[in-house]
């Protein structure tokens, strides 16, 4: 049902579009046609028939919009943000925080090196001392 209304929204769109392209503006770029007395409508009456036809799809485009936002919020139900807080860490988390930054992370998961490393003290100075 939702997706026949979401088809039957975006003709509607594509329709208003359409119309509003058509209407003759006051110096836009309108691509209606001209006021002369040839051709199948006078200028007055495709001005008015445009303007209704105009009125009528937003009209339809609003109402299954209303329709559409309404069906999206019956599917999903109320929720807490309580409900999440007592899930626990995925599988191969421990439960303790992660120390250090990210790249000390990375090499715990990998397995590659502790995550916590202190260096070592340099036992001599590297210049050479003056006498």
């Amino acid at each position: 049902m939702q997706t026949v209304l979401i088809v039957v929204h975006l003709i509607i769109v594509l329709a208003l579009i359409g119309v509003v392209l058509l209407q003759r503006s006051e110096g836009g770029l309108g691509l209606g046609g001209g006021g002369g007395t040839q051709g199948f409508m006078t200028g007055r009456g495709q001005a008015n028939a445009l303007t209704r036809a105009t009125a009528i799809l937003a009209a339809l485009f609003f109402t299954t919009s209303m329709i559409l936002a309404i069906m999206s919020h019956r599917g999903a139900g109320p929720r807490s943000i309580f409900d999440g807080a007592g899930t626990k860490a995925p599988a191969g988390q421990t439960g303790s925080p992660p120390a250090g930054n990210v790249l000390d992370q990375l090499r715990q998961q990998q397995g590659d090196a502790p995550a916590t490393q202190t260096p070592a003290a340099p036992a001599a100075p590297a210049a050479p001392q003056s006498r």
